[in-house]
């Protein structure tokens, strides 16, 4: 999805409003969706439907056509998304697809996907939806372009409960690396064969293993971190006979000086992978991480099948998770990341949309300014 080699011109919000929204067949719809872009964007503050109202339309009393047009008004996503994702790519190098979490606080236990969570980051439980984006770009400007929810059991084996958060048959339960596959495969199918390397740390979330080998298996490139104790030998090896990722790397490693006092240890290892059809499949692949001199140990590890550039050019790769934290932290700030005002399935992910636009347009204008 490399369309321009430079920055294009960021849209007015009623531009991008028309080229996400275009496709209603609706003219209520169109405007509604326009009305909610720009609340996002022009509203200080907590983003209510009441007070994105007031702010676009002057009326207070437009926020329940706001609030219909996100829980009930019955227009698909997918579509909008996919012409979000084809105008980011025109506005910006995209160098990485990077899958990123989103940890949403919440209170009660009917919205959708809510349940407890325990964030080894923050030492605590909290009470939360967890949705994974994909996000476009380089470095640290990553924009968010599709998103996943999580579906604890309770979720999709309650039929009351499906109901009651209207979550549609086709959502079926799988698991966390599963839907991030699904966004992969999603984003690649909206990109007409213009991909790039899928760059995530989802280590405190699920194990990293059937995503890389699914990925290796479809062809994509891929820069994935795993935990040190991770073995990548074939499974049907004896236990003994498989070495951890850490242990490769220490005791097989090889180091790289890139600056002053900067060292990078990798290991070349091979890849396993599984096609969509469920034939194995055998490639290159590498091991890497930042050398601490000092305490003789290798920091984050990342486990790449990209074999022909410089580790450091990959680690330069690895840093796009933390452009899309730092982009998740700015959208509940100042985006309305946070402020849903809903409980249902269809409504979380028309809200999430609508942040997304109102981040990519806040954020592409203010590049441009």
């Amino acid at each position: 999805m490399h369309e321009t080699p430079g920055m294009a011109a960021a849209l007015p919000a009623g531009e991008l409003s028309q080229r996400l929204f275009g496709h209603l067949h609706r003219s209520d719809q169109q405007r509604w969706g326009r009305v909610y872009l720009e609340g996002l964007l022009r509203t200080h503050g907590k983003k209510t439907v009441r007070r994105m109202a007031a702010v676009v339309t002057g009326s207070e009393s437009a926020s329940a056509s706001l609030h219909q047009f996100v829980n009930a008004s019955p227009w698909e996503w997918a579509p909008a998304r996919s012409e979000l994702a084809r105008w980011v790519a025109q506005s910006l190098p995209v160098r990485a697809w990077t899958l990123a979490p989103a940890v949403l606080p919440k209170r009660g236990s009917y919205s959708v996907g809510v349940h407890e969570r325990f964030l080894p980051a923050a030492a605590r439980t909290v009470n939360c939806q967890l949705g994974i984006g994909l996000f476009l770009g380089s470095g640290p400007v990553q924009v968010p372009v599709d998103w996943r929810i999580f579906l604890p059991p309770r979720f999709t084996r309650d039929e009351a409960v499906r109901d009651r958060v209207k979550i549609p048959a086709t959502a079926k339960p799988q698991p966390l690396w599963a839907s991030a596959l699904s966004l992969v495969r999603e984003t690649t199918s909206w990109s007409y064969g213009r991909t790039a390397p899928v760059v995530a740390d989802l280590t405190a979330l699920c194990d990293v293993v059937p995503l890389a080998r699914r990925l290796h298996g479809s062809g994509h490139a891929f820069v994935l971190a795993v935990p040190g104790q991770t073995t990548l030998a074939d499974p049907e090896l004896p236990p003994g006979d498989r070495e951890s990722a850490r242990g490769m790397l220490l005791r097989r490693g090889v180091r790289h000086r890139v600056g002053a006092g900067r060292q990078i240890v990798s290991y070349d290892t091979p890849v396993h992978g599984l096609r969509p059809d469920g034939e194995r499949v055998l490639g290159s692949g590498r091991l890497l991480a930042e050398w601490d001199a000092s305490g003789g140990r290798a920091g984050r590890i990342w486990l790449t099948n990209i074999t022909d550039r410089h580790p450091a050019e990959l680690l330069e790769l690895a840093c796009s998770p933390r452009g899309a934290q730092a982009a998740i932290h700015r959208m509940g700030e100042e985006f309305g990341l946070l402020d849903f005002e809903g409980r249902s399935f269809p409504g979380w992910h028309r809200h999430m949309t609508l942040v997304s636009a109102a981040y990519a347009c806040g954020m592409l204008e203010g590049m441009e300014r």
